[in-house]
């Protein structure tokens, strides 16, 4: 039998909404119920979930969220289905498309589509009209729709002006964890248009097509949600953004010194520049930053994902796009000179201006950057960590401890993560899936807004579980589930006194400025 210091709250088959309410607890809810619960049935009936509830049962407001234990999903994964450039088909009945394990919608507050993760928009005319009548009757009674549980799947809304943004989902993301993404959604369209560009376009027209602003971008948005076990990979991007933080390039401090020298060396003296950020295969090697301007770890993400889904800039030597970063400046561009160093390094800079005619400038500028770290032997240094880094399993100190199987280390005050790699049978679909699973339910566990815990010690019968937050990191850790608890303290304080002897190696304890 499993032995748990902590027990989430079982999950319930009966639907449940979450509402941000407006009324006296004295008011009835009778009325609404009986709508709600219609429409409830409606959705989910469209969903391809025709049985989660009855088309009499009566569904219930609550003000709390109940957090969500895990499952493991195992079920065979079923073929992507066309993106929303693709032709309409009946996607309400394809089997395909009503099993997958993630949906995201993106409509106006109009009702117009906006976006659809899979399929297309114009096929799923009814699924956006059923999301706006049911956000609209909500919003009559004086609420706001936040959350609808039903059996294994989860409905989250995020109301954003303008936007309403729908996840539904049968993956271990509780509703709070859906709703951190559906606002990385968001930020990802105003890192496209800015919150200005957004506003004025629906005040003038509240019918107004998005698609027609967002043509091309879609790539972005379906790339940022698609991180997780939903595709059928592994991908360690879900961690960092369950965590909000990012991976850095391990690799020995005096090296990276190098590089920030290189940097610093041919930016100092440009007026306009305002970050200069050093990427690969999503992971920082360097950011040099004006004084008194940082990016958010969030912004950082979506400058990862820009790089990472945008294929074309490896055609072209030199680069230059428009990008808002939204925690930086929603209402304004910054303007990126984006190129990958050389043929034999394929680390990609960014130079990032407030400048719109400062291309040619930071092309100089790039040039000499990368004459001055080919010069310092830089190069080599940053392909042998890339390198190492792809082969990453555990570090030497997590080697000697062989009851661990996998961990997650974020310290608070910098919000990077040291991930390490999957070992069996977490290198599966399925093992991927589980893992991703206990991770969800162990970070939901630690962050609950109504009882956040600081330790979990979950002995299963298939391994052991560890949640531990402090003042200072987070740690998340599976054992073997032979090991005792004495010892799984043991380890735990050799793998924390391990990471912090070797903590300029894996993380950037702070970004050096122009």
């Amino acid at each position: 039998m499993d032995r748990e210091t902590i027990s989430p709250a079982a999950n319930s088959t009966a639907p449940h909404i979450h509402a941000q309410s407006e009324r006296d607890d004295g008011d009835s809810y009778s009325d609404a119920e009986a709508g709600v619960g219609g429409i409830i049935s409606e959705i989910l009936e469209e969903m391809g979930q025709q049985q989660c509830v009855p088309p009499t049962s009566a569904t219930k407001f609550s003000t709390g969220s109940p957090v969500e234990k895990a499952t493991d999903e195992t079920e065979p994964d079923k073929e992507t289905l066309p993106t929303s450039s693709d032709p309409p088909t009946d996607c309400l009945h394809n089997p395909t498309w009503r099993f997958q394990k993630k949906h995201i919608f993106i409509l106006s507050e109009a009702g117009k589509p906006v976006f659809s993760l899979h399929g297309n928009e114009e096929s799923l005319a009814s699924i956006f009209g059923v999301i706006q009548a049911l956000v609209s009757f909500v919003q009559d009674g004086q609420d706001e729709i936040k959350s609808i549980q039903a059996k294994g799947v989860q409905i989250v809304f995020l109301l954003k002006p303008s936007l309403i943004l729908v996840a539904v989902s049968r993956t271990g993301f509780s509703a709070a964890q859906l709703e951190m993404q559906l606002s990385d959604v968001y930020h990802q369209i105003i890192s496209t248009l800015t919150f200005r560009h957004l506003r004025n376009v629906f005040s003038k027209h509240k019918g107004f097509d998005l698609r027609r602003l967002l043509a091309g971008s879609e790539r972005l948005i379906r790339h940022l949600v698609l991180s997780d076990s939903s595709t059928g990979q592994t991908n360690k991007n879900v961690f960092t953004f369950l965590t909000n933080s990012i991976r850095v390039l391990p690799m020995q401090a005096q090296a990276r010194l190098s590089i920030v020298n290189a940097i610093k060396e041919n930016c100092h003296n440009h007026k306009n520049l305002v970050f200069a950020v050093l990427i690969i295969n999503n992971q920082l090697i360097t950011m040099v930053r004006m004084k008194k301007y940082s990016i958010n770890p969030a912004d950082l993400r979506l400058v990862f994902n820009l790089v990472e889904s945008s294929e074309s800039f490896k055609n072209y030597d030199e680069n230059w796009t428009p990008l808002c970063l939204p925690r930086f400046d929603e209402n304004g561009f910054l303007h990126a000179h984006v190129s990958y160093l050389t043929e034999s390094c394929q680390a990609c800079l960014l130079l990032f201006s407030v400048d719109k005619d400062d291309f040619f400038d930071l092309s100089e500028v790039k040039k000499r950057i990368t004459e001055k770290l080919e010069r310092t032997q830089c190069f080599s240094a940053i392909n042998e960590a890339a390198i190492k880094t792809k082969k990453f399993k555990l570090p030497t100190f997590g080697s000697d401890i062989p009851e661990l199987k996998h961990f997650l280390y974020k310290p608070k005050a910098i919000a990077q993560l040291l991930c390490s790699d999957f070992p069996r049978p977490y290198n599966t679909i399925e093992g991927f899936r589980h893992l991703e699973a206990t991770y969800c339910n162990l970070i939901e566990c630690v962050h609950s807004v109504h009882r956040p815990l600081k330790l979990i010690y979950k002995a299963k019968s298939n391994e052991i579980l560890l949640a531990w937050v402090t003042s200072a990191y987070e740690l998340y850790a599976v054992f073997e589930p032979f090991a005792e608890k004495s010892t799984i303290i043991k380890h735990v304080d050799k793998l924390i006194k391990g990471i912090d002897k070797e903590f300029d190696t894996f993380f950037i304890n702070s970004h050096p400025t122009f």
